[in-house]
C-alpha cells in the first residue's frame, strides 16, 4: 500500500523536492489565462495548502536534526507530523525490547495520560498489526475493523473514526509506529498522505537511532567518570559512597526546580566528579583522623582549581567546570576560590553545594558524629543567604519530603 519510499535521511528531501514542483507546477497553472474566478480561487487553494506542507516539512527537518533532549524532539516531531497529515491527534509507539510490547511515549491530545497507561501486545490493535506486519496501513472506518482496540477510547472517552499508521524501521528492524487519527474536516486519508508519512518514519528513524547511540555513549561516560570517583573516594576512608549520594541529591533538586534537560545533563556530571581534584591532595591531609589546621586547609581549597584543571583539558566537558570550580562559592561571597556573591555563582555549583554540604553533616567524621536529617535541614536553613541560594534549599527538602531522594 503507497509508493515506497527511500529508506534514507535523503527521503525527506526528495519529498520536499517533490513538493517544490508541484508548488510550481500550480503556480503555473494559476497564471494561465481564460481561467474562471472559481478555478483560480481552487487553484491558490491548492497553492496555499502546498506551501504550507512545504513549510510544516522544513520545520520537521531542522526538529529531527537539532540538539534538543531527545523527549523533546519526539514531541515537536509528532505535533508537526500531525499538521502536516492533517489530523485531529497523533501518536508515537516504540517496542519495549525486554516485554515486545508496544507503548506510548508520545500521544497527542487532552487525553495523553489516560493513554499512555495503556501496552499493547504486538499483533494488538491497528497499531500492534503494524509493528508485527513491519507494513503501513489506511483504515477509514475504524469503529468496522476487527483489529481495532476499543479499551482506549473507552478509556480516554475518545472516538477514533480513522486512522494512518506507519511502521517505524531502523536497519530493516521495526521498532515502533507512527500514527495519526482522525483526518481534519471529516475527510479521509490517502495515498499520498501514506507515502509523506512514510518518508517522516524514515526520519524520525534515524533521529531515534542517534539519540539511543548517544545515550550509549554517554552512559558509558557516567559509569567511566563514577569508577573514577570512587577510586578517589577509596583514598579517603570517610567518604564512601558521597558522591552517589550528592549525585542523587543533585538531580532531586534539579527535578524540583525544572531544571533544562541539557543542563541536568551536565548537572549531574559534575556532580560525580565535584571533588576530582582531590587527585592532587596528598593523602596525609585527606586522610587525616582529625581537623584540619589552617595551612592543610588551604591545600585542600586547591581541589576545587585542580578539579576545573584537569576537566579542562577536556573540550567537551567544558560546561561543567563551574560545578566544580565553585561548589565551594558562598552567596555571601565568602567561599573559595574566588570569593563569588550570590548572582555571579553558576547555577550548577550552587546545587552541587547544597548537595555536597548536606551529605558531609550527616556523614560521621573521626571528629564528630553526624547530624541528624532534621537537624542538617535546620542548619542549610540557617545558612540560606549567606552560604545557600534558599530556592535551592527549599528544592532540596521538598524534595527530601516527597520521597524524591
Amino acid at each position: 500500500m503507497g509508493k515506497k519510499t527511500d529508506k534514507t535521511p535523503r527521503g525527506l528531501k526528495e519529498e520536499m523536492r517533490d513538493y517544490r514542483e508541484k508548488l510550481l507546477e500550480v503556480s503555473r497553472k494559476a497564471s494561465r489565462c481564460g481561467r474562471s474566478l472559481k478555478q483560480r480561487e481552487g487553484e491558490v487553494r491548492d497553492l496555499q495548502k502546498t506551501l504550507t506542507k512545504l513549510v510544516t516539512l522544513t520545520e520537521l527537518s531542522r526538529i529531527l536534526n537539532s540538539t534538543l533532549e531527545p523527549g523533546t524532539v519526539r514531541r515537536r516531531a509528532m505535533q508537526a507530523a500531525t499538521e502536516l497529515m492533517e489530523a485531529e491527534v497523533g501518536s508515537l509507539l516504540l517496542i519495549d525490547e525486554e516485554t515486545n510490547q508496544l507503548y506510548f511515549e508520545v500521544a497527542l491530545g487532552d487525553k495523553e495520560e489516560a493513554v499512555k497507561t495503556f501496552q499493547l501486545k504486538m499483533g494488538e490493535g491497528i497499531a500492534g498489526w503494524v509493528a508485527q506486519h513491519g507494513e503501513p496501513l489506511i483504515v477509514r472506518d475504524v469503529q468496522s475493523d476487527p483489529r481495532f482496540f476499543r479499551d482506549v477510547d473507552k478509556k480516554s472517552k475518545f472516538t477514533t473514526k480513522n486512522v494512518i499508521c506507519v511502521p517505524i524501521k531502523v536497519k530493516e528492524k521495526t521498532v515502533g509506529v507512527l500514527e495519526a487519527i482522525n483526518k481534519l474536516d471529516g475527510g479521509a486519508f490517502s495515498e499520498e498522505d501514506l507515502s509523506l508519512f512514510e518518508s517522516l518514519a524514515d526520519q524520525v528513524a534515524v533521529a531515534l537511532d542517534n539519540a539511543r547511540l548517544l545515550a550509549e555513549i554517554e552512559e558509558l561516560f557516567f559509569q567511566t567518570a563514577m569508577s573514577l570517583a570512587d577510586a578517589i573516594e577509596k583514598r579517603d576512608p570517610y567518604t564512601g559512597g558521597h558522591t552517589k549520594r550528592v549525585t542523587t541529591y543533585s538531580l532531586a533538586i534539579a527535578e524540583q526546580i525544572d531544571m533544562d534537560p541539557n543542563e541536568v545533563r551536565w548537572l549531574k556530571f559534575a556532580a560525580i566528579l565535584h571533588d576530582i581534584g582531590k587527585i592532587g591532595v596528598e593523602d596525609q591531609i585527606l586522610r587525616k583522623p582529625d581537623k584540619l589546621n589552617e595551612e592543610e586547609y588551604d591545600q585542600m581549597k586547591q581541589h576545587t582549581l585542580m578539579g576545573a584543571e584537569i576537566i579542562g583539558h577536556i573540550k567537551q566537558l567544558h560546561s561543567i567546570i563551574p560545578g566544580l570550580k565553585y561548589h565551594h562559592e558562598k552567596v555571601d561571597g565568602k567561599g573559595y576560590p574566588e570569593g563569588l556573591a550570590d548572582g555571579y555563582i553558576p547555577l550548577i555549583a550552587k546545587i552541587v553545594a547544597v548537595a555536597d554540604t548536606f551529605d558531609a553533616m550527616t556523614s560521621d567524621r573521626p571528629y564528630r558524629k553526624a547530624l541528624l536529617k532534621e537537624e542538617a535541614f535546620d542548619e542549610l536553613r540557617r545558612s540560606c543567604g549567606t552560604q545557600f541560594d534558599k530556592v535551592l534549599v527549599d528544592a532540596f527538602i521538598k524534595a527530601f519530603e516527597t520521597g524524591k531522594t
